[in-house]
Formats: structure tokens, C-alpha cells, sequence
């Protein structure tokens, strides 16, 4: 693809947008054609513009940045490259689960940025086809309006029933799986890792290890160990420290570029 990539900004948050719309100026072959304010805005400067990439923010009141290209695909216009700016960090994982271009994490940073405009660049040269990446978002976006899975905790002599997505993480030891969420923790009436993974949603959980489910909503910090490895930091009241099995490595390694 010869000549400038053209270039939506959408953000609630105008000083947000202006960051990176100064950052941009740094790159002549980016042209931003436009900033949205909103999602409903966002939805119209594409209809009219059709940009090449779309800068777009997770979190904005009214449609946030998931459901604007829901409603793109709904109304069969034709998809940009997306790369989603967030101020949360575990937006990034749920980001590449979709396989958007790429995640920019606030506040914005210019070197960054040029690894993520590098990387859209050579999407956009090979014309890669966002079909495959939107069926996988469109199917996240629908578990995230089922109904809530609910599971049964036993602690202090007690029976909780708690939301699925509560869960930051999940372990088995000598045949007992611990739930443990940011205010309890307990025992499941799940026998295996196997089949408490199999009742809850694959986009949100990933067995990282063999003894070890995680919510990676609730993952805070990925912390570098041993021999290339990584241990999650998760932010449950002990800030639980979970390794990362060998097998897994490589998906965290392309999931978040390390």
C-alpha cells in the first residue's frame, strides 16, 4: 500500500484525543481525517470517510468501543484496521483474544505508537482480511450479554453463590479446586479444572497451568521469572503470584508482543 494511512481518533476525552493527534503529526504518512467524541460519532465518520485505521477507545459512555463495531458489522460497513486505546490494561489481553491490529495503553507513547503504525502499515499492505478477527469479537460480545454463570462456593461453613466473572482465579490441590474472588475464598463442588473451564467462558478464563484457572480480566501484573518464564500477578487481596506453565508461554509471549 503506497501513499498516507488515514486516520480516525475516538475518544470521550478531548485531551486524550489531542495527545494523540499531536503524537500522529510526528509520522507524515498518517492523515487523520477525523475525531469522534463519542461512539455514535465514531459510527458516522466511518460511514462517511471510511478510514484506513481507527484509533478507538474502549471505555465511552453510551456504545463503548466493542459495541461500535458491533454495530458496524450489524449495518455491513466496511471494517477499518482497529487499534483500541485503554487506559486499563487488561482491555489489552481481551484486545488480541480479537485480534485487533494492536492496544495502546494511556498515556500514550510515541515509541509505541510506532510499533503499532509499523504494524498496522503491513496489514494494510497485505489487504489482510478483519473477517476471521470480527466473527471472534462478535462472538465475545455475545457472551458478554448472556445471563451470568453462577457457581457455588463453600466457605466458613457457608454456601455462596457468586457471578463466574467474580473469579480471579482458580486452582486444584490433592483433589480440591479453590475459587478464589476479591473478597472470598473457597472450595467448588467442581471435581476437575477440566469441567469447571468447561462451564465458563473461554474468552475470560485461561488455564495458564495445570493447576491454575485465571480470569485474565483480573490479571495485574505480568512479572518476568526464571528462564524466559512469567508469573501473573493477580488482584485478588494477596496479589496472588501464578505461574505460567511452559505450554502457555508462548501464547502470553503473542498475546501481549513480549
Amino acid at each position: 500500500m503506497a501513499g498516507q494511512i488515514s486516520a480516525l481518533i475516538v475518544d470521550d476525552e478531548k485531551p486524550a484525543r489531542d495527545e494523540l493527534n499531536y503524537l500522529l503529526k510526528s509520522f507524515p504518512e498518517i492523515n487523520v481525517v477525523g475525531q469522534a467524541k463519542n461512539g455514535l460519532e465514531a459510527i458516522q465518520y466511518i460511514k462517511e470517510r471510511s478510514p484506513d485505521l481507527v484509533f478507538l477507545d474502549v471505555q465511552m459512555p453510551g456504545l463503548d468501543g466493542f459495541e461500535v463495531i458491533k454495530r458496524l458489522v450489524e449495518e455491513e460497513v466496511r471494517l477499518p484496521q482497529i487499534v483500541f486505546a485503554t487506559a486499563y490494561d487488561h482491555y489489552a489481553v481481551q484486545a488480541f483474544e480479537v485480534n485487533a491490529v494492536d492496544y495502546l495503553l494511556k498515556p500514550f507513547d510515541k515509541s509505541r505508537l510506532a510499533r503499532t503504525l509499523t504494524r498496522a502499515r503491513r496489514m494494510l499492505e497485505a489487504r489482510e482480511s478483519s473477517s476471521e478477527r470480527i466473527a471472534a469479537l462478535l462472538e465475545q460480545l455475545s457472551e458478554r450479554h448472556r445471563p451470568p454463570t453462577k457457581l457455588l462456593l463453600k466457605a466458613q461453613q457457608r454456601l455462596f453463590l457468586i457471578d463466574a466473572k467474580e473469579v480471579v482465579y482458580a486452582t486444584i490441590a490433592d483433589g480440591l479446586i479453590t475459587l478464589v474472588t476479591r473478597e472470598l475464598e473457597g472450595t467448588s463442588n467442581f471435581r476437575t479444572l477440566e469441567d469447571l473451564q468447561a462451564n465458563l467462558n473461554p474468552n475470560l478464563f485461561w488455564r495458564v497451568h495445570r493447576s491454575y484457572l485465571v480470569n485474565i480480566s483480573h490479571i495485574r501484573e505480568i512479572v518476568p521469572w526464571f528462564k524466559s518464564s512469567y508469573h501473573l500477578r493477580m488482584d485478588d487481596r494477596k496479589g496472588t503470584s501464578i505461574p505460567v506453565s511452559r505450554a502457555q508461554t508462548p501464547r502470553l509471549r503473542k498475546l501481549l508482543k513480549l
